[in-house]
């Protein structure tokens, strides 16, 4: 087992890692530019150590300095969280070339996940099922008329290197297809430096539904149940649930052991999640993100599974710690993201958290590195906490998740605690009544203007 991880990341994931790696008596090592010295994780950890300036090129995305700093505290594994250099196959590469270990996948697998046309040949050839498209690169504008009809508008166009709606287009009809298509293309450059597109039928109404798998990196794996992430807004989640309400048991276990097998059949290792779009009982893989999920605790809570706990020791080679036989599942949890954005227009609102008083009690959870005098800067992504909510079902998880919202206070600053709360209190939301538009369709009247 490791005796020293740093976390190669901030904020309420890298004190989530902390404290996994306390609990097994790790050591850890924060990181942190200058404008996160007084973060929560870095105050917790054994050692920490500045790594640059605000802008996340000069800190957070700075391998150089990332390395340099395992090695100058003598870390023997590196835990990248979610975003920055989770899905960066070099990073993994170049970890692993220091004789440090990476706390993921292989930089093959990641590599491989984050090509989004190579992502679903793979799949497709490992029985999963894909959304019907065309997988070569639209360089060629006749090309891309002539797929486009064969699939039948509206189509969507999506970078292959792509993710979180960037270098994505919906194409209702022939005569926008030049225009968007190079607005997309000129978005994946800009985002990702990648240009290379792929099309796909665009599904009118589906949910998003994702399953948590884990291989061990020699052939077994398992699957940890489903989220439902439909609550989006631009593509980014808002609130997640495990169970999903649109599932029963048969099709959850189908798609689950479907997604266990694609896993084992890669060899995968580590955590990982397939996102499916669902729509007309049937599932469309869509993306496989090779990290920890920001959403990960919802699974947590109906399992019972520490999923950081179970990196790290597979990082470490040691086995599966639980067969797929071994896997409870009880009852119901949400997760709120609860961003430093104001409800209404979303611009992000950093600033001094002059109050600050977490919900509590029986199947509560909040992950958060806020304390009341911490200023929340603005050069980062705006999440700032999560609250989990677990019950027994998913009446009693909403009820107890409306108690929590009136109880959450972080003053100071605007929240999109309103529009939480709004949320919970809506008829649609309550009959889990909802697609990845619902929540962009109805804001207006869950926010107002």
């Amino acid at each position: 087992m490791f005796e020293k991880i740093l976390i190669a990341n901030r904020g309420e994931i890298a004190l989530r890692i902390h404290r996994a790696c306390r609990e097994m008596g790790i050591k850890t090592v924060a990181v942190h530019s200058t404008a996160d010295a007084d973060a929560m994780h870095v105050r917790l950890a054994d050692e920490f150590v500045c790594i640059g300036p605000p802008n996340p090129k000069e800190s957070y995305l700075n391998i150089p300095a990332l390395i340099s700093a395992a090695e100058i505290t003598g870390a023997d594994a590196v835990h990248p969280g979610y975003g920055f250099l989770s899905e960066n196959a070099r990073f993994a590469e170049i970890v692993e070339a220091h004789e440090i270990a990476f706390i993921g996948p292989t930089p093959e697998h990641i590599r491989l996940m984050g090509d989004k046309i190579a992502a679903k040949k793979t799949m497709r050839d490992l029985g999963v099922p894909v959304v019907p498209g065309f997988e070569g690169n639209l360089e060629d504008m006749d090309v891309a008329r002539k797929e486009a009809g064969a699939i039948g508008y509206p189509v969507l166009a999506k970078a292959a290197a792509g993710g979180g709606g960037r270098g994505m287009k919906v194409i209702k009809s022939e005569d926008q297809l030049e225009e968007l298509l190079t607005q997309a293309r000129n978005e994946a450059m800009h985002a990702f430096g990648d240009d290379t597109m792929y099309m796909e039928k665009y599904l009118p109404s589906p949910r998003h539904i994702e399953v948590q798998v884990f291989g061990d990196g020699k052939g077994e794996a398992i699957h940890l149940g489903e989220r439902d992430c439909s609550l989006q807004r631009r593509h980014q989640k808002v609130l997640e649930e495990a169970p999903s309400p649109a599932l029963n048991a048969n099709q959850r276990n189908a798609i689950g052991e479907r997604a266990a097998k694609a896993v084992a059949g890669l060899g995968y290792r580590g955590a990982g999640t397939i996102e499916f779009l669902y729509q007309d009982g049937e599932f469309y893989f869509i993306e496989m993100n090779t990290r920890l999920q920001v959403e990960h605790p919802v699974t947590e809570a109906i399992t019972r599974i520490d999923l950081v706990r179970e990196q790290i020791r597979i990082a470490s080679g040691a086995p599966l710690s639980l067969s797929q036989k071994d896997v409870r599942f009880a009852g119901h949890a949400v997760e709120c993201r609860i961003n430093a954005e104001d409800p209404r227009t979303f611009r992000p609102t950093p600033g001094n958290v002059t109050d600050y008083h977490p919900p509590g009690g029986l199947g509560v959870r909040v992950d958060s590195g806020l304390y009341q005098g911490y200023r929340v800067p603005p050069y980062y992504d705006s999440l700032i906490a999560k609250l989990v909510v677990h019950g027994r079902n998913r009446n009693e998880c909403l009820m107890r998740l409306r108690r929590c919202l009136e109880e959450f206070v972080i003053g100071g600053i605007s929240t999109t605690i309103p529009l939480h709360a709004a949320l919970v209190d809506d008829p649609e939301f309550i009959d889990g009544d909802y697609t990845i538009h619902w929540l962009e369709q109805n804001l207006e009247r869950l926010v107002g203007d």
